[in-house]
């Protein structure tokens, strides 16, 4: 059959993850399942755990960082620190109005002028100046012409101020008015040298630039005192024109009698406007149809409309008693028609008069209403004379105000030109230090030590996230799903008796552990995979297995030769078959000899089972039935109804048969002989063994209708795992008692002299 038939593409198999969640689920159930495990502290159980697993990576890093700081801390020059203290206090000078004119801001030393005094500490021109003053610019000058340079003056200035300044610092002491001007330097005499000439060289600064802005301030003062002279002379010529051309004497009695008279109008218009509106009211419903109240409220009228309202009562009582032709209903009838027309007329005359009224009212507020706009004229004319006048007459005033302060100003400023007063005290000078600042070996080195050791974990944390291989039982459990039969510890030197050359022994060793110490807690291991196999399919033990791996060297020829030997130490027949026709490990393992006859020998025909079966001389009832020279076609060999023969004829003959296989990933070998075994066992590489692979081996197999019995984590690191305290422990204190050293001596001891 194809090996590779039905089987599921690789896009469905789960993706790996690379996050910190798959490394804290199977560190945490580690965790859990140890020997103190507690629910509650599972996540800082696994993190210690990563720590533990990755020590040598975060000490390695802490080690390297730790080590260059310090080569770095003791190759550096010694730094020295000098420092001076300046005071900075409240600029007010001896006369103040002097000082507000060059200030401009009243007050002290609030935090943008101490700000500003940093800044001027800092400044190129006084870091020019303590460069002169100490002789540095004649010492680089006499080198440029020693060694011949074309340096240009100008570079050499900047090059000699950036140097100066880049030793400077300067600090503003916290909750006070305190800088402190900070010098370092490899010299300590030239350090305290430099912070002494910066607060010398500050202090003149701040002494000259006061000077200067008092000299300066007068100055300006004389030539505007010239200027505000002659505007002062002008503005009071031009209020004199001003009163002479309006013959202005005094406006302020003209001004009462013309605003009360604006607001008499005022008043009257007010008056008028209102009793139009009354009239103008009573005119339009007299004229309207609908309502006459003022008709209505006419004495005459209602007389009138009281009579007519009789005779149409008598008329209606003879029309209807005479009917419309009788002289009484007929008379009758020419009376109301002419009480009628008499009310319409005197109803006319009430509405005309209204209308007079109306009309007598609405002329008498045009007349006001004019009256009032002709006395606001002669008020805005009044008002405009006074503003002009009241303008000229300020602009004198300010005039002459702002002359005499500026000659006040001037003659104060005459007296303290020469007064030397300045808000700077220097506190404390700076003296040579006796003791470095920098390096800071121990400081230094301390920090190192602790910032590599956090990179170290960040670098432990990141490896164990990228980490996709299988690291425990969990793992494999979880990722494929079927049972984990047995986990094989990594075999350590420390473990085992090595006779000879260590590697090659070692190896030898663990491929028939089982044999070569079995009071080893690594054969216990392979016996613990021996009690799981049989119990896999109770209540009959699976006959026929298959030991097979998803990728090479995972150590699936090794567990195939120690589950054979722990199956015969029962006192039951088996065969150990090496069904990798294309590298064979059963023979190097066991320390055999090759015959040429083997599997594919039988499988061709060439050989007989007879000639191709031998026992083991090592293990009684253990017989080996070799690979045999590599066919040109052995998944053909495996495949065909011979090789179920060959099977049917071991499980006559053995009780159990032991299968070891090519890789699943690699070849379909394994593929072909899983449909005519008992059960699959399946060997994980612990910290090797990728999760995809796993899935796509396990996806192989149940393609191929394999059944898989559980899996084998092998090779799994206690102490990669954090597990070496309680495992080594526990397996040194019960296989390496008293009595089983004696009796592990004693099969050594017979074992060296065979």
């Amino acid at each position: 059959m194809a090996g590779n038939e039905g089987l599921a593409p690789l896009d469905r198999v789960p993706p790996e993850r690379t996050s910190l969640e798959p490394v804290m689920q199977r560190m945490s159930s580690a965790a859990e399942s140890g020997p103190e495990g507690s629910e509650g502290f599972s996540y800082l159980r696994a993190y210690a755990l990563i720590l533990l697993k990755r020590r040598w990576a975060v000490l390695g890093v802490a080690f390297i960082l730790t080590t260059l700081v310090a080569i770095v801390s003791f190759r550096t020059q010694p730094v020295y620190e000098a420092t001076a203290r300046v005071e900075v206090e409240a600029d007010t000078p001896q006369i103040q109005s002097l000082q507000d004119l060059y200030r401009g801001v009243p007050g002290g030393t609030d935090d943008l002028f101490l700000q500003t005094q940093v800044n001027v500490l800092q400044s190129e021109n006084l870091a020019w100046r303590s460069v002169q003053e100490l002789g540095v610019e004649e010492k680089a000058a006499s080198a440029t012409e020693a060694g011949g340079a074309g340096e240009s003056a100008a570079a050499r200035q900047n090059r000699l101020i950036q140097s100066f300044r880049g030793g400077l610092r300067v600090r503003l002491m916290r909750d006070s008015r305190m800088i402190e001007v900070i010098y370092e330097s490899t010299d300590p005499q030239f350090a305290a040298r430099a912070a002494n000439a910066l607060v010398n060289n500050y202090n003149d600064y701040n002494f000259h630039q006061k000077y200067d802005a008092t000299r300066q301030a007068s100055g300006f003062m004389e030539q505007q005192l010239d200027e505000l002279k002659a505007k002062v002379e002008k503005s009071q010529q031009a209020v004199v024109d001003y009163e002479r051309e309006h013959a202005i004497v005094s406006i302020g009695d003209k001004q009462s009698v013309v605003e009360e008279r604006l607001g008499a109008l005022s008043q009257d218009l007010t008056a008028a406007q209102s009793d139009r509106m009354q009239k103008q009211s009573l005119y339009e419903m007299a004229n309207s149809k609908d309502a006459q109240p003022g008709v209505e409220q006419n004495e005459l009228v209602q007389s009138l409309e009281g009579k007519l309202a009789d005779l149409n009562a008598q008329y209606s009582d003879a029309l209807g008693q005479y009917g419309p032709n009788f002289p009484k209903v007929v008379r009758l009838r020419n009376q109301v028609n002419q009480l009628q027309s008499t009310i319409d007329r005197e109803r006319a005359r009430v509405v005309a008069r209204l209308h007079n009224d109306y009309q007598a009212a609405l002329t008498r507020e045009r007349l006001l209403e004019g009256a009032v706009a002709q006395q606001k004229v002669e008020v805005g004319k009044l008002n405009q004379l006074q503003i002009e006048h009241n303008l000229l007459k300020h602009e004198f005033e300010t005039n002459q105000q702002l002359y005499e302060s500026l000659l006040q100003h001037l003659k104060d400023a005459t007296v303290s030109a020469g007064l030397k007063a300045t808000n700077i005290h220097i506190v404390d000078r700076a003296l040579v230090p006796a003791a470095p600042v920098r390096p800071r070996i121990t400081y230094n080195i301390t920090v190192a030590l602790l910032v590599g050791l956090m990179l170290g974990i960040v670098l432990a944390l990141v490896l164990e996230s990228m980490d996709s291989s299988i690291k425990s039982a969990e793992d494999v459990e979880r990722v494929v799903g079927v049972p984990s039969l047995a986990v094989i510890p990594r075999a350590r030197t420390s473990w085992m008796a090595l006779p000879g050359g260590e590697g090659q022994a070692r190896r030898k060793l663990v491929e028939s552990i089982v044999l070569r110490q079995p009071n080893s807690f690594l054969a216990e291991s392979y016996r613990v995979l021996r009690t799981s196999i049989l119990l896999s399919t109770a209540p009959r033990p699976p006959q026929v297995l298959l030991v097979t791996s998803a990728s090479p060297g995972e150590g699936k020829t090794c567990t195939s030769v120690n589950l054979a030997i722990g199956l015969a130490q029962r006192g039951v027949a088996v065969v150990l078959v090496d069904a990798d026709m294309r590298r064979p490990g059963i023979p190097s393992a066991l320390a055999l000899e090759e015959n040429g006859a083997g599997l594919s020998t039988l499988l061709s025909g060439t050989h007989s089972m007879e000639e191709v079966l031998s026992p083991y001389e090592g293990v009684p009832n253990l017989w080996i039935l070799p690979a045999g020279p590599t066919p040109p076609n052995p998944a053909d060999l495996l495949s065909s109804p011979t090789m179920e023969k060959v099977l049917q004829e071991l499980r006559g003959r053995f009780e159990h048969v032991v299968l070891d296989s090519t890789p699943l990933l690699l070849v379909t070998d394994a593929t072909v002989l899983a449909r005519i075994v008992d059960g699959v066992v399946l060997v994980v590489e612990s910290g090797t063994t990728a999760r995809r692979g796993l899935v796509r081996a396990q996806k192989i197999m149940e393609s191929a209708g394999g059944r898989i019995l559980g899996t084998v984590l092998n090779k799994w690191d206690a102490r990669r795992e954090g597990y070496y305290a309680y495992y080594g422990s526990y397996y040194r204190g019960y296989y390496y008692s008293p009595y089983y050293g004696r009796k592990y001596d004693k099969y050594t001891s017979s074992k060296k002299e065979a």
